[in-house]
């Protein structure tokens, strides 16, 4: 099988091809095309990716890079996607533009998930056109962020040949899982939601739901990543445990004061890290695979830690650092599962259909689906709780108006998406932030 890489040059693409060398099935991938529109990224990261190969050679798939977008699709059977428009530097300046007024510009979260989607829309509607087109029976997986935003958003031009994929759900419910002692590859989640605004609602072993006996105990409730965050008491209050991504939601005011008076933002310490690391592997001489190795750790060491200090939950713990299965094991399942028809259930970024009430059938929701040869089946899930239907209901609008604004290259809906989003307190604001999105992006300048 051939699989397509798009952001090929990515940072976490190591990840996605280390999953692959671990699948020695039927029918497995033996070719991978890495696309990105930085070749020099590309041929950093081939390097990394022929040094995980050197202790297997003959198994692991054949890596090729290309430079063209319908050459590097044609033959696909999955499309792997994972581009960053703007890069990161485009992060940080999101970031930047947001904190000056006062809110949050997290890449996929409020004010900077609204400029990074308008931005992105335009790129992936030209994807999705282009696979429609040269790879029609090809499989999309989508990681590129804001993920459910942007899978909605493809799926009107390829229906349900994409899926979304995110590591936030599977962590969350083995975090919950080793706590209580219970084996996580054991555990059906009760999760539902939007992508990064979602809520574990149980966990069940042997049709028993387990997480009551969280509940009822403290020290589990502060031991682990998600109890330290939110605090057992507003845990307890609401009854169920929130996507990591919901501190922005429920700890706004403490979480922008942590960003602004952190030394550097998330973006622009990754920027930082990453143009150090491509700079160096570009070397022949750098060992690609050990310098790769080193930037992950200081990467996983650090994410979130604005929030972390918002909320004195301390240090990531070295579960947390060390464990597996992430978007790489969710997208290496998906493809089993497809490909060979190995049934089974995972958490992803799908077409609602019937599954949560109160969101329409087109609606992009992240949830438990069965998945089959025939792709991903969402699973009917209870109603959210009248809380969590009005943030989800209210977001999704946001999206929406985002999808239409640059659709129409819209200035008014572009201001509509962030007037109306929870995290943006002013309409006045809402147009300011349009007007810095629009100086500092050259790309927005669609926006009329």
């Amino acid at each position: 099988m051939r699989l397509v890489v798009l952001g090929g040059g990515g940072f976490r693409v190591p990840l996605v091809y280390g999953a692959l060398l671990t699948d020695r099935g039927e029918g497995r991938v033996d070719e991978v095309v890495l696309y990105d529109t930085d070749p020099a990224r590309s041929a950093a990261i081939a390097r990394v990716l022929a040094d995980q190969a050197a202790a297997d050679p003959a198994a692991a798939p054949r890596v090729r890079v290309a430079t063209d977008l319908d050459a590097a699709l044609h033959g696909a059977d999955f499309v792997f996607s994972a581009i960053r428009v703007g890069g990161l530097a485009g992060r940080a300046a999101d970031e930047r533009v947001a904190l000056a007024e006062g809110v949050l510009g997290q890449e996929t979260v409020g004010a900077g998930g609204i400029a990074y989607g308008l931005r992105t829309l335009p790129v992936v509607d030209h994807i999705a056109r282009r696979v429609a087109a040269v790879a029609p029976d090809a499989w999309f997986i989508n990681f590129t962020n804001p993920a459910g935003l942007v899978t909605e958003a493809m799926s009107r031009h390829l229906g349900d040949r994409v899926i979304g994929i995110c590591d936030s759900p599977v962590g969350l419910g083995r975090r919950v899982a080793r706590v209580l002692g219970v084996d996580p590859g054991s555990a059906e989640v009760d999760y539902v939601g939007l992508n990064h605004l979602g809520w574990l609602r149980g966990l069940r072993v042997d049709g028993r739901d387990v997480l009551p006996d969280l509940f009822a105990s403290t020290a589990l409730l502060e031991g682990f990543e998600e109890g330290r965050l939110f605090g057992a008491d507003w845990l307890r209050s609401l009854g169920c445990v929130p996507n990591e991504y919901l501190h922005y939601y429920y700890f706004n005011r403490e979480t922008v004061r942590a960003y602004r008076e952190a030394a550097l933002t998330r973006g622009a310490f990754l920027h930082r890290q990453q143009d150090r690391f491509y700079a160096r592997v570009g070397d022949p001489a750098v060992p690609a695979l050990t310098t790769w190795n080193a930037v992950r750790a200081e990467r996983e060491a650090t994410y979130m830690a604005e929030n972390r200090e918002a909320a004195g939950a301390g240090e990531r713990d070295e579960a947390s650092l060390t464990a597996s299965g992430g978007y790489e094991e969710v997208a290496l399942a998906l493809m089993r599962a497809i490909a060979r028809d190995e049934r089974t259930t995972l958490v992803l970024n799908v077409r609602n259909r019937a599954a949560l009430p109160g969101l329409d059938a087109d609606a992009v929701i992240e949830t438990p689906c069965r998945v089959d040869a025939a792709g991903a089946h969402p699973i009917p899930a209870d109603p959210l709780p009248g809380h969590a239907l009005g943030l989800v209901t209210t977001v999704k609008a946001v999206e929406r108006e985002v999808i239409a604004a640059a659709d129409g290259a819209s200035r008014a809906r572009a201001v509509k998406a962030f007037a109306l989003h929870p995290l943006v307190d002013s309409v006045s604001v809402a147009r300011r932030l349009v007007a810095g999105y629009t100086e500092v992006h050259p790309g927005l300048g669609y926006l009329r």
